[in-house]
């Protein structure tokens, strides 16, 4: 998402606990975030299959640039808590309609088979640009602390909107002709209907959100390093290996969308292996092993991606999506759960439980 490569991402707990909020208010502002995804990410799904994916996405940046004005023009609780609301609403708007954009947009041109490997490349994109946003907070914000920061980061995401503006819309296409010209919520119901009935759909519905929901151990891995003796200081540092083999990862996914659902599944299983491995060592060296699992699970992440969109009519790419989004959400709750249970291990079992289930879930296909 736009928002987690802006300058004030690596910095915004550290504004709210200069601002003076506890570690209980601090936590009930990211259950605000949360809430707002899990409640809001279908319905806005479905506003973008009934009107424009692209300017939901302009959409998503002004939101999202807005929410990060409420933090720096009034610090405190309540502004916090609005500005997380428009972040939240920001990032469901561009969930779905991206991919749908992307999608329908390869398939206008004729490309519908380079979908992973184009959506891999976005996903390698968004985690380099983490790199540069931190080095510019690092930099802005001895200049002029949080409220530097704070403003360069509402230009960036207005100017991410203003890109976004220009991005060419394909009209949607597919079998789909009688859902053409449906109303907001007939065209909700319509989504709602095919994720959870139209056979071949629902378990890839429920493979992407599942490994989707994977992705959240990125945010403990900073802590990982640190346990293994890292001095604070080089944690970033030693986290780049990481994010380096999650961007070659993703940039390789063309490649793994040849493989057959068992070897996707053997790819995501030998990649948890190796984490597995990583927390056993307990070293950094092992910060080596952890790279490796990233790389091959951004690879799976975008194969699994596009194998749901192979699955979705046009009119209803969105909103399936965003279905697939939302049950990410829930299933990331659990994976916090595991991990607070048993760390790397509990995690690691969970993903070998899922690569047990992805070809079955992914078995199904249906006729285009």
């Amino acid at each position: 998402m736009l928002a987690d490569t802006v300058a004030l991402y690596p910095l915004y707990a550290l504004l709210f606990a200069d601002t003076g909020l506890s570690d209980a208010e601090i936590s009930l502002l990211l259950a605000v975030w949360s809430i707002v995804g899990i409640v809001a990410e279908v319905p806005t799904g479905a506003v973008a299959d009934r009107f424009s994916r692209r300017s939901c996405l302009v959409a998503a940046g002004v939101l999202q640039a807005a929410g990060f004005a409420c933090w720096t023009a009034a610090p405190g609780f309540a502004a916090f808590a609005a500005g997380f609301v428009l972040w939240g609403l920001g990032g469901v708007l561009a969930s779905g309609a991206q991919e749908a954009l992307l999608y329908d947009g390869l398939v206008a041109a004729g490309a519908r088979e380079h979908y992973a490997a184009v959506n891999g490349r976005v996903g390698a994109a968004e985690l380099v640009a983490q790199v540069p946003a931190a080095g510019l907070a690092t930099l802005l914000f001895p200049l002029g602390g949080f409220v530097l920061v704070g403003w360069v980061s509402v230009a960036t995401c207005l100017a991410a909107a203003v890109v976004a503006s220009t991005i060419p819309e394909a009209p949607r296409t597919g079998d789909d002709d009688e859902d053409d010209g449906l109303g907001y919520l007939a065209t909700l119901r319509a989504g709602l209907r095919i994720a959870a009935s139209r056979p071949g759909v629902p378990g890839v519905v429920v493979a992407a959100a599942l490994v989707t929901s994977i992705d959240a151990i990125e945010e403990y891995f900073p802590l990982i390093v640190a346990a293994w003796g890292v001095p604070v200081a080089l944690v970033p540092v030693a986290d780049l290996p990481i994010v380096l083999g999650g961007v070659v990862g993703a940039g390789l996914a063309g490649r793994a969308a040849g493989l057959s659902n068992g070897w996707l599944a053997a790819l995501l299983a030998a990649s948890v292996l190796l984490f597995a491995g990583a927390g056993l060592v307990g070293q950094p060296v092992a910060i080596v092993g952890v790279a490796l699992f990233y790389g091959g699970y951004r690879a799976v992440l975008a194969v699994t991606d596009a194998r749901l969109q192979d699955r979705i009519d046009s009119s209803s790419r969105a909103t399936v999506t965003s279905v697939a989004g939302m049950g990410s959400d829930v299933a990331t709750i659990g994976l916090y759960a595991l991990w607070a249970l048993g760390g790397i291990t509990a995690v690691a079992g969970l993903g070998l439980l899922l690569a047990v289930l992805l070809p079955v879930l992914l078995r199904v296909r249906v006729r285009r």
